[in-house]
């Protein structure tokens, strides 16, 4: 689990505090942990386009290696689909519903010191 601080905004609690530098740290360890060869594939699973560098990143360090790396993305009826792509590049995505969602919840709370 990686955590960061929450940035409190000046008009606190009128507006809530964000927590900054997830989507860095997601990418930075998507592609070392894919380069490195710490898992078989990577799988991205986000529609934040911020992290399409990290896909590309991957795809140019393993050029030869496919497939190095995936992508997941939420579905539901009505609700536009919405993947990270790279242009040129044959990425697979999954997309996935809320049922999924439920036959995997994980209810552990990870902040919690055992």
């Amino acid at each position: 689990m990686i955590s960061r601080d929450l940035r409190y905004p000046p008009d606190w609690p009128r507006r809530a505090a964000q927590e900054k530098g997830i989507d860095v740290a997601l990418a930075v360890d998507f592609v070392v942990m894919v380069a490195n060869r710490a898992c078989d594939v990577g799988i991205l699973f986000s529609s934040d386009t911020d992290l399409v560098p990290a896909l590309e990143a991957v795809l140019a360090l393993r050029p030869q290696d496919p497939p190095a790396c995936e992508v997941a993305a939420w579905t539901a009826s009505g609700m536009r689909q919405r993947s990270l792509a790279v242009r040129g590049a044959s990425i697979r995505c999954h997309l996935l519903s809320e049922a999924d969602y439920r036959s995997v919840a994980d209810p552990t709370d990870y902040t919690r010191s055992e």
